[in-house]
């Protein structure tokens, strides 16, 4: 792909997030939404015709042998992102895979090395990674504008009812990988040290998933982390990074919008606002484009290694929690 080309993504599943990503391909200048497949003709079709997409494909694999296409953007469940992305990767194709990653540590170990063998670029979408609030946080902590941080805390919660992804285990249903992967990407986007401690609880559904959860975590640089989800309850998802001379206060930690600061005394400062956005999702789309220009196998905002860092955190949470998926009793090598 040349420097003034558009970057043609095939997006894979028509679900609510594929239509969120081909509103914000459909805004965006040097990207566009070139295919939808899905595994109806006729929804293919009544979604290219809703988002003005160029071609319709009732099959994944029609997709995948698409000629004209940089990118895949994975947009299925996570339940099956790791078959969706392997045949993928198999047909030559970079692709972005929508958060969660995948369904646990050793599908996203065998995926990565799979990308790897073959040269092929490979990213995960999980859309505040690449926003630019994340350059903004950083540069306001690195300033000493809140003294050195010691405390964060970080809640997300939606009342999500009996969705069938949230309620059954053959989806990797729960609120951790849903909800929870955001709160702890809000810890390692800012404070990526070694964890040295982590004590959770959760409360389960009759299906066996965690609705509500609670994880406290200790960094070996002495930050102390508390944070929640919940798919059972209206969260205020407000993120707070608490210093020795003040606070940040991010308003929304799934897609922050605005940050404020806070003096010793909890004296307000200012409020900084982000870019004006299209949805959110168009800085993960610009980075995957940045990437492949550059010849590069993964983006800088998400590599690999903090991906598979994130799945092996959840795992391990899943565990003690009895939070089980069908995908764990399987050998997920290639």
């Amino acid at each position: 792909m040349k420097s003034d080309m558009i970057m043609r993504v095939g997006i894979v599943g028509a679900g609510w997030i594929a239509e969120k990503a081909a509103i914000t391909l459909n805004g965006l200048q040097n990207c566009v939404c070139h295919a939808i497949a899905s595994r109806s003709q006729e929804k293919a079709e009544a979604f290219a015709q809703k988002w003005n997409v160029s071609k319709a494909y009732g099959s994944y694999q029609e997709l995948y042998a698409d000629p004209d296409i940089d990118l895949v953007y994975v947009a299925t469940p996570h339940s099956h992102h790791f078959e969706v992305t392997r045949d993928a990767l198999m047909a030559s194709m970079p692709c972005l895979v929508e958060k969660a990653f995948m369904a646990n540590h050793a599908q996203s170990e065998s995926i990565i090395k799979l990308a790897h063998e073959r040269g092929i670029f490979l990213a995960e979408a999980i859309w505040t990674r690449y926003q630019p609030v994340v350059k903004m946080v950083r540069d306001l902590i690195s300033s000493g504008r809140i003294g050195t941080p010691r405390l964060v805390t970080a809640t997300l919660g939606y009342s999500m009812g009996e969705k069938p992804r949230i309620m059954r285990p053959d989806l990797c249903g729960g609120a951790l990988l849903d909800l929870g992967v955001y709160a702890l990407n809000f810890v390692r986007m800012f404070f990526p040290a070694d964890i040295v401690s982590m004590v959770s609880q959760c409360v389960k559904s009759d299906s066996g998933m965690d609705l509500t959860n609670a994880i406290s975590i200790v960094l070996s640089d002495g930050m102390l982390c508390n944070l929640q989800s919940s798919a059972a309850c209206v969260g205020d998802n407000i993120g707070v990074i608490a210093g020795t001379d003040g606070n940040l206060i991010i308003d929304n930690i799934n897609n922050p919008q605005k940050i404020t600061v806070n003096t010793h005394d909890m004296e307000f400062v200012e409020d900084i606002h982000v870019p004006q956005q299209i949805t959110g999702y168009e800085y993960q789309f610009i980075a995957c484009r940045e990437a492949l220009l550059s010849g590069l196998k993964e983006p800088h905002e998400m590599p690999h290694e903090e991906t598979l860092y994130i799945m092996s955190l959840m795992d391990e949470l899943r565990k003690k929690w009895g939070v089980h998926y069908p995908m764990d009793d399987q050998d997920w090598s290639l």
